[in-house]
């Protein structure tokens, strides 16, 4: 079948990024392996992206050097560089729509001489926001598809560690859908694609042009498959990956360890670093397990990989989580992941693979958890299974080169070359409780 000559807008791409710029920069790299990408950047990362020398059609810089030095003075001077906080979405929401309107002016008399079969919008991921693309776009000449999209996982009622990481602003974000440009975005997109259930719930009334495809990725060359060997009577090797701030509740992965760490079976070993440091360290003297427990704070990615091939288990209970990026490394490596069953860790994780603990209340979730290592630290067979069937798992459906596959099958229903892909979400959200519900559809019907 004929390449697909593709206009993708990602503005903060880069290969040397981490979570969203990489993640993108990769999907776009992928979808360069198969087709004619044109990727559309800031002029912030050219130079890392030319670095990266993936098999681009080209790469379009868009300049704009006084609104980029306003954004990196407010960002440093008023968001402390917190990439974290939710305020930064709507700091950047008139920057996102000058670079796409600048990319237009760029770029507007090559599609119009249909250069291009299809737009695609990877950046921004967040949901709320919009594309005027859409709207340039809505009588043709080429079709515009827009995601993965993420966002707008409530905050669950019963944790303290969600209830800790709520700003002011999360109450204003169905401002979002009066803003210019939100309505058209998604009326006018011939396709829609979304990246966890939440946000596939989010978008139900687009469901004739809606399509699943998770957030992160994950390369073929990190899926390593060994087999643990370990000794009779060797200890449960416990590890956690990522930020210590209240949402990634560490806290209820170390209360579920505390028996086995406390009885010698297990061991546990925390990579990362964050305001909830000092907490954690007082957590653990109180429980009685700081012989077992060690915090190596922020590590090297190289280093997270072989802790992860070496571990047994990752426990990761984190109560609000979009990607999951943590957890495709922790099934390329063959550490078996035991999550909180919400948001991607919820979606990508399944009982061949893994477990899933239910959002109950805190003390019930710890319970839970703590019947689960128990298992495992006698059953050392059934890690093994799982271990393998991850590996397999992730190498199958969970690749980038898996993930451009997904996306290429929507692209080509949108411009008339294919049947409508079957990418339905792992699980099929109809509605959000409690104070939560005022966020569940802001924008369908738009």
């Amino acid at each position: 079948m004929s390449r697909l000559r593709i206009l993708v807008l990602g503005p903060d791409c880069n290969p040397e990024g981490i979570s969203i710029p990489y993640v993108t920069y990769s999907h776009a790299a992928a979808l360069a392996q198969n087709h004619d990408v044109s990727l559309v950047v800031r002029s912030t990362v050219e130079d890392s992206v030319r670095r990266a020398k993936a098999s681009f059609r080209s790469i379009e810089v868009v300049r704009m050097p006084w609104l980029e030095r306003i954004y990196a003075w407010g960002f440093r001077t008023i968001f402390k560089s917190n990439f974290a906080s939710q305020a930064v979405t709507a700091f950047g929401y008139p920057f996102a729509l000058a670079f796409e309107w600048f990319a237009w002016r760029q770029l507007r008399r090559r599609i119009l001489a249909r250069e291009f079969d299809v737009v695609l919008r990877v950046v921004p991921m967040t949901a709320v926001l919009p594309s005027p693309f859409a709207f340039f776009l809505r009588k043709g000449p080429i079709p515009f598809v827009i995601g993965p999209i993420n966002g707008g996982l409530p905050f669950v009622e019963g944790f303290s560690q969600a209830t800790g990481q709520k700003e002011w602003i999360s109450g204003l974000r169905n401002v979002y859908r009066f803003l210019p440009f939100a309505r058209s975005t998604y009326r006018h997109a011939t396709a829609i694609i979304a990246a966890s259930s939440q946000t596939y719930a989010e978008f139900a009334a687009y469901r004739h042009k809606l399509f699943f495809v998770p957030e992160p990725g994950i390369a073929r060359g990190l899926c390593y498959d060994d087999r643990r060997n370990p000794e009779p009577g060797s200890k449960l090797d416990l590890i956690f990956v990522g930020g210590l701030i209240p949402c990634k509740a560490c806290d209820l992965g170390l209360r579920a360890a505390a028996p086995l760490l406390r009885s010698d079976l297990a061991r546990f070993t925390v990579l990362g670093d964050g305001p909830e440091r000092n907490r954690l360290e007082q957590l653990v003297k109180s429980l009685g397990i700081e012989k077992a427990v060690t915090f190596r704070g922020w590590v090297s990615h190289e280093e997270v990989l072989t802790r992860l091939r070496s571990a047994d288990v990752m426990v990761f209970p984190s109560v609000r989580d979009f990607g999951a990026g943590v957890v495709f490394e922790a099934l390329a490596t063959g550490a078996v992941p035991v999550v909180a069953d919400f948001g991607g860790p919820g979606d990508i994780v399944n009982p061949q693979v893994g477990y899933k603990v239910p959002l109950t209340n805190e003390n019930d979730f710890v319970e839970r958890m703590e019947k689960i290592l128990a298992e495992l630290v006698n059953n050392r067979d059934r890690l093994e299974q799982l271990r393998r069937q991850s590996i397999a798992y992730i190498r199958d459906s969970l690749t980038w080169e898996a993930k451009a596959d997904a996306t290429t099958k929507i692209l080509r229903w949108a411009v008339n070359q294919g049947p409508k892909p079957d990418l339905p979400p792992p699980k099929m959200l109809t509605t959000v409780t409690g104070s939560n519900r005022q966020n569940a559809l802001p924008f369908a019907g738009a």
